[in-house]
């Protein structure tokens, strides 16, 4: 079971920091994601990180902004965002995919139900 905490709203250029925590399983087998989903649009990549938190991908959008890290001894990853812009707005889920890093949405295994980010102008 995945549980994303820490949406809000915040004010362009502002700051937020999410959280999702695991359970259930042995959370250090698995590599984990963000992605997002706008309102009418497609759920995307956002970033991932792999099991032992060494290795790390993001979408080009976010890169320089955001920063995902996990914390394997408290089961749970986050991603923090910063200088944050209203095309930022949007449900953001975490995901598990077990052993591997990827960008690809369709090799995670379990969901979390997603927080939603609003970024006012």
């Amino acid at each position: 079971q995945l549980q994303a905490s820490g949406g809000g709203l915040v004010q362009t250029g502002g700051s937020l920091r999410l959280s999702c925590a695991a359970s259930g399983r042995t959370f250090s087998d698995y590599g984990m994601g963000w992605f997002r989903q706008a309102p009418g649009k497609e759920r995307e990549f956002v970033a991932a990180i792999s099991r032992s938190g060494a290795n790390t991908l993001y979408a080009d959008s976010v890169k320089g902004r955001f920063t995902i890290s996990r914390d394997n001894a408290k089961n749970t990853v986050y991603l923090q965002m910063n200088s944050l812009k209203p095309e930022d707005t949007a449900k953001y889920y975490c995901a598990a995919n077990y052993w591997t890093t990827t960008h690809t949405m369709g090799n995670y295994d379990y969901w979390g139900q997603g927080t939603l980010v609003t970024v006012s102008s």
